[in-house]
Protein backbone atom coordinates (compact mmCIF):
# COMPACT_ATOMS: atom_id res chain seq x y z
CA UNK A 1 0.00 0.00 0.00
CA UNK A 2 1.09 3.25 -0.89
CA UNK A 3 2.21 5.52 1.98
CA UNK A 4 -0.67 8.34 2.27
CA UNK A 5 2.30 11.21 3.04
CA UNK A 6 6.07 11.26 1.28
CA UNK A 7 7.97 13.82 2.61
CA UNK A 8 11.72 13.77 0.25
CA UNK A 9 14.66 16.04 1.37
CA UNK A 10 12.67 18.58 2.45
CA UNK A 11 14.65 21.99 3.43
CA UNK A 12 13.45 25.31 4.30
CA UNK A 13 15.14 28.43 4.79
CA UNK A 14 13.86 31.91 6.74
CA UNK A 15 14.91 35.40 5.56
CA UNK A 16 15.68 37.45 8.84
CA UNK A 17 17.40 40.83 8.84
CA UNK A 18 20.21 38.76 10.66
CA UNK A 19 21.18 36.90 7.54
CA UNK A 20 19.30 33.70 6.08
CA UNK A 21 17.84 30.59 8.93
CA UNK A 22 18.77 26.94 7.57
CA UNK A 23 15.09 25.85 9.43
CA UNK A 24 14.80 22.21 8.53
CA UNK A 25 17.37 20.44 6.77
CA UNK A 26 17.11 17.42 4.27
CA UNK A 27 14.13 15.78 5.88
CA UNK A 28 12.75 12.61 4.61
CA UNK A 29 10.09 10.63 5.97
CA UNK A 30 6.72 8.70 4.80
CA UNK A 31 3.62 8.02 7.11
CA UNK A 32 1.21 5.22 5.93
CA UNK A 33 -2.93 5.21 5.90
CA UNK A 34 -4.31 5.00 9.67
CA UNK A 35 -0.77 5.35 11.21
CA UNK A 36 0.07 8.20 14.45
CA UNK A 37 3.66 9.43 13.52
CA UNK A 38 5.38 11.85 16.67
CA UNK A 39 8.09 14.69 16.14
CA UNK A 40 9.26 15.36 18.80
CA UNK A 41 12.55 17.39 19.97
CA UNK A 42 13.37 21.21 21.63
CA UNK A 43 12.21 24.80 20.43
CA UNK A 44 13.88 25.66 16.96
CA UNK A 45 14.55 22.01 16.06
CA UNK A 46 12.29 22.66 13.11
CA UNK A 47 8.90 19.91 14.02
CA UNK A 48 6.51 22.84 13.88
CA UNK A 49 8.25 24.29 10.59
CA UNK A 50 7.78 20.89 9.15
CA UNK A 51 4.15 20.21 10.07
CA UNK A 52 3.04 23.75 8.75
CA UNK A 53 4.53 23.06 5.35
CA UNK A 54 2.38 19.94 5.33
CA UNK A 55 -0.53 22.02 4.60
CA UNK A 56 2.06 25.09 3.18
CA UNK A 57 1.17 27.19 5.97
CA UNK A 58 4.69 28.57 6.27
CA UNK A 59 5.44 32.17 6.89
CA UNK A 60 5.73 34.69 4.29
CA UNK A 61 9.72 34.74 4.84
CA UNK A 62 10.29 31.40 4.94
CA UNK A 63 11.44 29.47 1.50
CA UNK A 64 11.50 25.77 0.68
CA UNK A 65 14.53 25.12 -0.77
CA UNK A 66 14.18 21.59 -2.12
CA UNK A 67 12.40 18.62 -1.61
CA UNK A 68 8.74 17.61 -2.09
CA UNK A 69 5.54 17.12 0.49
CA UNK A 70 3.66 14.23 -1.51
CA UNK A 71 0.03 13.43 0.16
CA UNK A 72 -1.68 10.55 -2.18
CA UNK A 73 1.14 11.24 -4.41
CA UNK A 74 0.07 14.45 -5.34
CA UNK A 75 2.55 17.52 -3.98
CA UNK A 76 1.55 19.60 -1.66
CA UNK A 77 3.97 22.25 -2.66
CA UNK A 78 3.01 22.52 -6.27
CA UNK A 79 -0.84 22.90 -5.12
CA UNK A 80 -2.57 25.87 -7.17
CA UNK A 81 -4.41 28.09 -4.76
CA UNK A 82 -7.72 26.44 -5.42
CA UNK A 83 -6.51 23.23 -4.72
CA UNK A 84 -5.05 24.30 -1.52
CA UNK A 85 -8.18 25.49 -0.43
CA UNK A 86 -9.52 22.46 -0.93
CA UNK A 87 -6.82 20.02 0.19
CA UNK A 88 -6.92 22.52 3.59
CA UNK A 89 -10.06 20.67 5.56
CA UNK A 90 -11.10 18.31 3.09
CA UNK A 91 -7.80 16.56 3.11
CA UNK A 92 -5.54 17.96 5.75
CA UNK A 93 -6.52 19.58 8.85
CA UNK A 94 -4.30 20.92 11.72
CA UNK A 95 -5.15 22.04 16.06
CA UNK A 96 -2.61 23.83 16.92
CA UNK A 97 -1.35 24.47 20.90
CA UNK A 98 -3.18 27.35 21.69
CA UNK A 99 -7.00 27.23 20.66
CA UNK A 100 -7.30 30.92 22.40
CA UNK A 101 -5.10 32.13 19.65
CA UNK A 102 -7.12 30.25 16.69
CA UNK A 103 -10.88 30.44 17.51
CA UNK A 104 -12.40 34.04 16.68
CA UNK A 105 -13.65 35.59 19.94
CA UNK A 106 -16.53 37.48 18.47
CA UNK A 107 -17.87 34.05 16.63
CA UNK A 108 -20.04 31.32 18.31
CA UNK A 109 -17.82 28.40 18.48
CA UNK A 110 -20.87 26.55 16.43
CA UNK A 111 -20.42 28.92 13.80
CA UNK A 112 -16.65 28.30 13.57
CA UNK A 113 -17.19 24.69 13.31
CA UNK A 114 -20.12 24.63 10.48
CA UNK A 115 -18.27 27.42 8.79
CA UNK A 116 -15.91 24.50 6.76
CA UNK A 117 -19.05 22.98 6.28
CA UNK A 118 -20.66 24.95 4.59
CA UNK A 119 -17.31 26.49 2.55
CA UNK A 120 -16.12 22.42 1.53
CA UNK A 121 -19.49 20.63 2.01
CA UNK A 122 -21.79 23.17 0.57
CA UNK A 123 -24.42 22.77 3.32
CA UNK A 124 -26.93 25.05 4.02
CA UNK A 125 -26.80 27.20 7.21
CA UNK A 126 -29.04 25.04 9.19
CA UNK A 127 -27.17 21.46 8.24
CA UNK A 128 -23.90 22.96 8.81
CA UNK A 129 -25.57 24.19 12.44
CA UNK A 130 -26.48 20.49 13.71
CA UNK A 131 -23.65 18.99 12.09
CA UNK A 132 -21.59 21.20 14.24
CA UNK A 133 -23.59 20.40 17.08
CA UNK A 134 -23.03 16.41 15.89
CA UNK A 135 -19.57 17.02 15.84
CA UNK A 136 -19.01 18.92 19.39
CA UNK A 137 -21.24 15.74 20.71
CA UNK A 138 -18.75 13.44 19.05
CA UNK A 139 -16.27 15.29 20.52
CA UNK A 140 -17.59 14.53 24.39
CA UNK A 141 -18.41 17.96 25.06
CA UNK A 142 -21.71 18.08 27.46
CA UNK A 143 -25.12 20.02 26.66
CA UNK A 144 -23.07 20.61 23.20
CA UNK A 145 -26.83 22.59 21.61
CA UNK A 146 -26.08 25.24 24.44
CA UNK A 147 -22.27 25.13 23.96
CA UNK A 148 -22.70 25.42 20.52
CA UNK A 149 -24.14 29.51 21.46
CA UNK A 150 -21.09 30.00 23.45
CA UNK A 151 -18.23 32.15 22.52
CA UNK A 152 -14.66 30.63 23.18
CA UNK A 153 -14.04 32.82 25.64
CA UNK A 154 -17.14 31.06 27.78
CA UNK A 155 -15.51 27.80 27.77
CA UNK A 156 -12.84 26.03 29.22
CA UNK A 157 -9.06 25.77 27.61
CA UNK A 158 -10.00 22.06 27.90
CA UNK A 159 -13.37 22.49 26.05
CA UNK A 160 -11.56 25.16 23.54
CA UNK A 161 -9.53 22.39 22.41
CA UNK A 162 -11.99 20.21 21.54
CA UNK A 163 -13.85 23.15 19.75
CA UNK A 164 -10.96 23.03 17.58
CA UNK A 165 -10.74 19.45 16.75
CA UNK A 166 -14.21 19.43 15.82
CA UNK A 167 -13.59 21.86 13.35
CA UNK A 168 -10.54 20.30 12.20
CA UNK A 169 -12.29 16.57 11.88
CA UNK A 170 -15.47 18.54 10.38
CA UNK A 171 -15.00 17.64 6.51
CA UNK A 172 -13.49 14.35 7.84
CA UNK A 173 -9.94 14.61 6.83
CA UNK A 174 -7.58 12.05 5.88
CA UNK A 175 -4.47 14.03 8.24
CA UNK A 176 -4.86 15.02 11.01
CA UNK A 177 -1.66 17.19 12.19
CA UNK A 178 -1.51 18.39 16.34
CA UNK A 179 1.08 20.97 17.45
CA UNK A 180 1.24 20.63 20.97
CA UNK A 181 -2.05 20.36 21.55
CA UNK A 182 -2.35 19.80 25.45
CA UNK A 183 0.80 21.66 26.63
CA UNK A 184 -1.63 24.67 28.28
CA UNK A 185 -3.54 21.74 29.93
CA UNK A 186 -3.94 20.15 33.45
CA UNK A 187 -3.14 16.46 33.30
CA UNK A 188 -6.72 15.63 33.51
CA UNK A 189 -7.85 17.45 30.72
CA UNK A 190 -4.82 16.66 28.95
CA UNK A 191 -5.60 12.86 29.45
CA UNK A 192 -9.12 13.77 27.91
CA UNK A 193 -7.73 15.02 25.05
CA UNK A 194 -5.10 12.52 24.66
CA UNK A 195 -7.84 9.43 24.93
CA UNK A 196 -9.92 11.63 22.41
CA UNK A 197 -7.53 11.40 20.02
CA UNK A 198 -7.17 7.90 20.06
CA UNK A 199 -10.77 7.22 19.74
CA UNK A 200 -11.52 9.49 16.79
CA UNK A 201 -8.33 7.98 15.01
CA UNK A 202 -9.69 4.17 15.82
CA UNK A 203 -13.53 5.09 14.52
CA UNK A 204 -12.42 7.49 11.73
CA UNK A 205 -8.73 5.16 10.36
CA UNK A 206 -6.99 8.70 10.51
CA UNK A 207 -3.78 9.69 9.82
CA UNK A 208 -1.93 11.83 13.01
CA UNK A 209 0.97 13.90 12.88
CA UNK A 210 1.67 14.91 16.75
CA UNK A 211 4.26 17.40 17.93
CA UNK A 212 4.83 17.48 21.45
CA UNK A 213 8.05 18.06 23.82
CA UNK A 214 6.42 15.50 26.67
CA UNK A 215 7.33 11.95 25.24
CA UNK A 216 4.77 10.00 27.50
CA UNK A 217 2.06 12.39 25.92
CA UNK A 218 4.11 10.76 22.28
CA UNK A 219 3.71 7.55 24.10
CA UNK A 220 0.07 7.20 24.40
CA UNK A 221 -0.65 8.16 21.11
CA UNK A 222 2.01 7.28 18.02
CA UNK A 223 3.13 4.44 16.56
CA UNK A 224 6.52 5.64 15.51
CA UNK A 225 9.02 8.65 16.24
CA UNK A 226 11.21 10.99 14.95
CA UNK A 227 12.97 13.12 16.66
CA UNK A 228 14.75 16.67 15.46
CA UNK A 229 17.56 18.56 16.52
CA UNK A 230 18.71 21.72 14.58
CA UNK A 231 16.45 21.04 11.48
CA UNK A 232 17.48 17.49 11.14
CA UNK A 233 16.34 13.90 12.27
CA UNK A 234 18.37 12.76 14.41
CA UNK A 235 17.14 9.44 14.85
CA UNK A 236 13.69 7.69 13.77
CA UNK A 237 12.14 4.59 14.63
CA UNK A 238 8.85 2.93 16.50
CA UNK A 239 7.57 4.16 20.11
CA UNK A 240 8.97 1.11 21.71
CA UNK A 241 12.11 0.93 20.02
CA UNK A 242 13.08 5.53 20.81
CA UNK A 243 11.66 4.95 24.26
CA UNK A 244 13.24 1.73 25.50
CA UNK A 245 16.77 1.49 23.19
CA UNK A 246 17.12 5.05 22.24
CA UNK A 247 20.57 5.61 20.46
CA UNK A 248 21.45 8.93 19.57
CA UNK A 249 22.95 10.58 22.74
CA UNK A 250 20.30 13.52 21.77
CA UNK A 251 17.16 11.38 22.70
CA UNK A 252 18.68 9.99 25.65
CA UNK A 253 19.09 13.40 26.69
CA UNK A 254 15.52 14.28 25.86
CA UNK A 255 14.13 11.11 27.43
CA UNK A 256 16.40 11.61 31.02
CA UNK A 257 14.82 15.02 31.34
CA UNK A 258 11.24 14.21 31.31
CA UNK A 259 9.72 15.38 34.11
CA UNK A 260 8.08 12.42 35.05
CA UNK A 261 11.43 10.89 35.30
CA UNK A 262 13.38 13.51 37.76
CA UNK A 263 14.33 12.45 40.99
CA UNK A 264 12.18 13.19 44.39
CA UNK A 265 13.88 16.02 46.16
CA UNK A 266 16.65 15.77 47.99
CA UNK A 267 17.47 18.55 50.04
CA UNK A 268 16.63 17.99 53.49
CA UNK A 269 13.09 19.60 54.85
CA UNK A 270 13.56 22.85 56.31
CA UNK A 271 13.88 23.71 59.40
CA UNK A 272 13.08 27.48 59.76
CA UNK A 273 10.73 29.40 61.96
CA UNK A 274 7.27 29.53 60.07
CA UNK A 275 7.12 32.99 57.70
CA UNK A 276 3.74 32.66 56.32
CA UNK A 277 0.28 31.71 57.77
CA UNK A 278 -3.02 31.64 55.60
CA UNK A 279 -5.99 31.29 57.90
CA UNK A 280 -9.49 30.78 56.59
CA UNK A 281 -8.59 32.50 53.34
CA UNK A 282 -11.23 33.38 51.04
CA UNK A 283 -11.99 35.26 47.99
CA UNK A 284 -15.01 35.42 46.61
CA UNK A 285 -15.99 36.98 42.84
CA UNK A 286 -19.42 38.11 41.20
CA UNK A 287 -19.43 36.80 37.95
CA UNK A 288 -20.59 39.47 35.60
CA UNK A 289 -23.82 38.77 33.92
CA UNK A 290 -24.65 38.82 30.34
CA UNK A 291 -27.17 41.34 28.86
CA UNK A 292 -30.25 38.23 29.14
CA UNK A 293 -29.52 37.85 32.64
CA UNK A 294 -30.13 41.43 33.69
CA UNK A 295 -33.27 41.21 31.50
CA UNK A 296 -34.32 38.34 33.06
CA UNK A 297 -33.67 39.89 36.62
CA UNK A 298 -30.91 36.61 36.99
CA UNK A 299 -29.25 37.27 40.15
CA UNK A 300 -25.33 37.11 39.84
CA UNK A 301 -23.54 33.68 40.11
CA UNK A 302 -20.84 34.20 43.41
CA UNK A 303 -17.42 32.51 42.32
CA UNK A 304 -16.02 30.94 45.31
CA UNK A 305 -12.14 31.05 43.55
CA UNK A 306 -10.67 30.34 47.33
CA UNK A 307 -12.94 28.98 49.82
CA UNK A 308 -11.79 28.59 53.62
CA UNK A 309 -8.17 27.88 53.28
CA UNK A 310 -5.63 27.57 55.38
CA UNK A 311 -1.49 26.87 55.18
CA UNK A 312 1.64 27.85 56.77
CA UNK A 313 5.43 27.41 55.30
CA UNK A 314 8.63 28.10 56.82
CA UNK A 315 11.53 30.48 55.90
CA UNK A 316 13.25 28.90 53.50
CA UNK A 317 10.77 26.37 53.14
CA UNK A 318 8.48 25.46 49.40
CA UNK A 319 5.52 25.03 48.82
CA UNK A 320 3.82 23.39 45.49
CA UNK A 321 -0.12 23.95 44.85
CA UNK A 322 -1.82 21.88 42.44
CA UNK A 323 -4.85 21.29 41.16
CA UNK A 324 -6.75 21.65 37.77
CA UNK A 325 -7.45 25.00 36.08
CA UNK A 326 -10.40 26.96 38.33
CA UNK A 327 -9.13 25.08 41.53
CA UNK A 328 -8.32 28.31 42.91
CA UNK A 329 -4.28 28.43 43.07
CA UNK A 330 -3.44 31.53 41.37
CA UNK A 331 -6.14 33.02 42.75
CA UNK A 332 -4.15 31.85 45.94
CA UNK A 333 -0.95 33.32 44.82
CA UNK A 334 -2.17 36.61 43.73
CA UNK A 335 -4.13 36.81 47.24
CA UNK A 336 -0.57 35.97 48.80
CA UNK A 337 1.34 38.54 47.08
CA UNK A 338 -1.33 40.96 47.61
CA UNK A 339 -2.71 42.03 44.08
CA UNK A 340 -6.15 40.53 45.38
CA UNK A 341 -8.22 41.59 48.81
CA UNK A 342 -9.72 38.53 50.91
CA UNK A 343 -13.09 38.32 51.26
CA UNK A 344 -12.49 36.75 54.39
CA UNK A 345 -9.54 35.34 56.50
CA UNK A 346 -5.80 36.37 56.40
CA UNK A 347 -2.51 36.18 55.24
CA UNK A 348 0.29 37.18 57.70
CA UNK A 349 4.12 37.29 57.36
CA UNK A 350 5.86 37.24 59.75
CA UNK A 351 8.13 40.51 60.95
CA UNK A 352 6.90 42.29 57.97
CA UNK A 353 8.59 45.67 57.99
CA UNK A 354 8.26 46.38 54.52
CA UNK A 355 5.77 46.83 51.67
CA UNK A 356 4.20 43.59 50.90
CA UNK A 357 5.47 43.92 46.65
CA UNK A 358 9.11 44.19 47.91
CA UNK A 359 8.49 41.37 50.13
CA UNK A 360 6.78 39.05 47.87
CA UNK A 361 7.53 39.04 44.12
CA UNK A 362 6.26 36.49 41.32
CA UNK A 363 7.24 35.29 38.20
CA UNK A 364 4.45 34.37 35.63
CA UNK A 365 3.64 31.72 33.16
CA UNK A 366 3.77 33.56 30.23
CA UNK A 367 7.11 35.59 29.46
CA UNK A 368 5.56 36.74 26.26
CA UNK A 369 2.81 38.62 27.92
CA UNK A 370 4.46 39.35 31.56
CA UNK A 371 7.17 41.15 29.61
CA UNK A 372 7.15 44.45 27.57
CA UNK A 373 8.13 43.75 23.75
CA UNK A 374 9.23 47.71 23.20
CA UNK A 375 11.66 47.13 26.02
CA UNK A 376 15.49 45.69 26.00
CA UNK A 377 16.23 43.27 28.97
CA UNK A 378 18.05 46.34 30.24
CA UNK A 379 14.85 48.28 30.28
CA UNK A 380 13.10 45.80 31.53
CA UNK A 381 15.31 44.98 34.84
CA UNK A 382 15.51 48.85 35.77
CA UNK A 383 12.43 49.28 35.78
CA UNK A 384 11.55 48.28 39.86
CA UNK A 385 14.75 49.50 40.69
CA UNK A 386 13.19 52.98 39.43
CA UNK A 387 10.40 52.78 40.48
CA UNK A 388 11.10 51.39 44.03
CA UNK A 389 14.60 53.98 43.90
CA UNK A 390 16.68 50.48 44.76
CA UNK A 391 20.02 52.22 44.21
CA UNK A 392 21.70 55.36 42.47
CA UNK A 393 21.35 55.52 39.07
CA UNK A 394 25.00 55.34 38.89
CA UNK A 395 24.79 51.79 40.47
CA UNK A 396 22.57 50.32 38.15
CA UNK A 397 24.73 48.41 35.22
CA UNK A 398 26.58 46.67 37.95
CA UNK A 399 22.59 45.56 39.89
CA UNK A 400 22.01 44.59 36.27
CA UNK A 401 24.87 42.28 35.69
CA UNK A 402 24.86 41.14 38.74
CA UNK A 403 21.06 39.85 38.07
CA UNK A 404 22.03 38.50 34.87
CA UNK A 405 24.92 36.40 36.90
CA UNK A 406 22.34 35.46 38.96
CA UNK A 407 19.62 33.90 36.33
CA UNK A 408 23.05 32.58 34.37
CA UNK A 409 22.27 34.78 31.13
CA UNK A 410 24.68 36.22 29.16
CA UNK A 411 25.09 40.03 29.94
CA UNK A 412 25.15 40.84 26.18
CA UNK A 413 21.70 40.25 26.11
CA UNK A 414 21.01 43.22 28.50
CA UNK A 415 20.44 45.21 25.04
CA UNK A 416 18.45 42.60 23.14
CA UNK A 417 14.05 43.28 23.44
CA UNK A 418 11.74 39.85 24.22
CA UNK A 419 11.03 39.22 20.63
CA UNK A 420 14.79 38.21 19.87
CA UNK A 421 15.29 35.80 22.88
CA UNK A 422 14.00 32.11 23.20
CA UNK A 423 11.27 30.58 25.66
CA UNK A 424 13.81 29.67 27.95
CA UNK A 425 15.85 33.22 28.07
CA UNK A 426 12.53 35.00 28.13
CA UNK A 427 11.57 32.92 31.53
CA UNK A 428 14.84 33.82 32.97
CA UNK A 429 14.14 37.36 32.30
CA UNK A 430 11.52 37.36 34.16
CA UNK A 431 12.29 35.40 37.16
CA UNK A 432 15.35 38.11 37.18
CA UNK A 433 12.87 41.04 37.29
CA UNK A 434 11.05 39.16 40.11
CA UNK A 435 14.48 39.13 42.24
CA UNK A 436 15.17 42.56 41.28
CA UNK A 437 13.33 43.74 44.62
CA UNK A 438 15.55 41.36 46.62
CA UNK A 439 12.27 39.29 47.74
CA UNK A 440 12.36 36.91 50.66
CA UNK A 441 9.20 35.16 49.25
CA UNK A 442 8.98 34.01 45.55
CA UNK A 443 5.85 33.00 43.70
CA UNK A 444 6.72 31.16 40.48
CA UNK A 445 3.08 30.55 38.71
CA UNK A 446 3.10 27.71 36.07
CA UNK A 447 6.76 28.93 34.66
CA UNK A 448 7.99 25.61 33.18
CA UNK A 449 4.61 24.40 31.44
CA UNK A 450 5.12 26.52 28.17
CA UNK A 451 9.20 25.12 28.39
CA UNK A 452 10.71 21.94 26.35
CA UNK A 453 11.15 19.61 28.69
CA UNK A 454 15.08 20.72 28.59
CA UNK A 455 15.04 24.26 29.47
CA UNK A 456 12.30 23.04 32.06
CA UNK A 457 14.79 20.84 33.69
CA UNK A 458 17.10 24.10 33.80
CA UNK A 459 15.11 25.91 34.96
CA UNK A 460 13.61 23.88 37.76
CA UNK A 461 17.57 23.82 38.66
CA UNK A 462 17.79 27.22 38.22
CA UNK A 463 15.33 27.38 41.26
CA UNK A 464 16.40 25.00 43.76
CA UNK A 465 20.22 26.96 43.45
CA UNK A 466 18.39 30.10 43.92
CA UNK A 467 16.42 29.04 46.72
CA UNK A 468 19.52 27.49 48.33
CA UNK A 469 22.07 30.54 47.45
CA UNK A 470 19.53 33.36 48.49
CA UNK A 471 17.43 31.30 51.05
CA UNK A 472 14.50 32.12 49.19
CA UNK A 473 11.09 30.77 50.30
CA UNK A 474 9.15 29.77 47.45
CA UNK A 475 5.75 28.73 46.59
CA UNK A 476 5.45 26.82 43.21
CA UNK A 477 2.10 26.94 41.48
CA UNK A 478 1.73 24.33 38.84
CA UNK A 479 -0.57 21.15 37.39
CA UNK A 480 3.09 19.18 36.65
CA UNK A 481 3.02 17.36 40.11
CA UNK A 482 6.47 15.85 38.96
CA UNK A 483 7.66 19.39 39.02
CA UNK A 484 6.45 19.85 42.53
CA UNK A 485 7.91 16.23 43.57
CA UNK A 486 11.49 17.54 42.17
CA UNK A 487 11.26 21.15 43.77
CA UNK A 488 8.80 21.36 47.05
CA UNK A 489 9.12 19.62 50.28
CA UNK A 490 5.27 20.35 51.26
CA UNK A 491 2.15 20.08 48.62
CA UNK A 492 -1.14 21.50 48.97
CA UNK A 493 -3.79 20.23 46.35
CA UNK A 494 -6.35 22.14 45.23
CA UNK A 495 -9.98 21.84 43.84
CA UNK A 496 -12.72 24.10 43.56
CA UNK A 497 -11.25 27.00 45.69
CA UNK A 498 -10.83 24.42 48.37
CA UNK A 499 -7.91 22.26 49.95
CA UNK A 500 -8.56 18.67 49.53
CA UNK A 501 -4.82 17.38 50.68
CA UNK A 502 -2.32 18.49 52.04
CA UNK A 503 1.16 17.99 53.55
CA UNK A 504 4.87 16.52 52.89
CA UNK A 505 4.98 15.74 48.70
CA UNK A 506 6.83 12.46 49.47
CA UNK A 507 3.85 11.45 51.59
CA UNK A 508 0.94 12.73 49.34
CA UNK A 509 2.44 11.80 46.23
CA UNK A 510 2.73 8.40 47.36
CA UNK A 511 0.46 7.48 49.61
CA UNK A 512 -2.70 10.16 48.52
CA UNK A 513 -5.47 10.16 50.74
CA UNK A 514 -8.30 12.28 48.48
CA UNK A 515 -9.28 10.74 45.73
CA UNK A 516 -8.69 13.65 43.61
CA UNK A 517 -5.53 13.43 44.22
CA UNK A 518 -5.31 9.97 43.39
CA UNK A 519 -7.03 11.29 40.13
CA UNK A 520 -4.51 13.50 39.57
CA UNK A 521 -1.51 11.36 39.50
CA UNK A 522 -3.51 8.73 37.47
CA UNK A 523 -3.90 11.24 34.85
CA UNK A 524 -0.22 11.53 34.60
CA UNK A 525 1.39 10.11 30.92
CA UNK A 526 3.59 7.40 32.13
CA UNK A 527 6.76 7.15 30.51
CA UNK A 528 8.71 3.33 30.31
CA UNK A 529 12.19 4.08 29.37
CA UNK A 530 15.77 2.67 29.44
CA UNK A 531 17.43 3.71 32.95
CA UNK A 532 20.40 5.36 33.43
CA UNK A 533 23.43 2.89 33.19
Amino acid sequence: MDPLIQVQNLSISFATPQGRVDAVKDVSFTLQRGEALGIVGESGSGKSVVCRALLQLLAPNASVTSGQILYDGKDVLRMSAAELNAYRGEKAAMIFQNPSTHLDPIMRVGDQVAEGLMIHRHLSKTEAADQAVALLDDMMIVDAPRRAKAYAHELSGGMRQRVMIAAALACAPGLLIADEPTTALDVTVQAQILGLIRKIRSERDLTVVLVSHDLGVIGQVCDRIIVMKDGQIVETGTTAEILSAPKDAYTRDLIRAQPSLLPDRSEPDCSGPTLITIENLSVHFTAPRSLSDIVRRKPAHLVRAVDDVSLSLKRGGSLGVVGESGSGKSTLARAVVGLLAPTSGTVEIVGQTRDRSRLVQMAFQDPYLSLNPAYTVAQTLSEPFKAHHLCAPSELPARLKALMQQVELPEDLLTRKSGQLSGGQRQRVGIARALAMRPEILIADEVTSALDVSIQAQILDLFRRLQRDLELTLILISHDLAVVRYLCEDVAVMRHGRLVEYGKTAQVLRNPQADYTRTLLQAVPKLTTIQDA
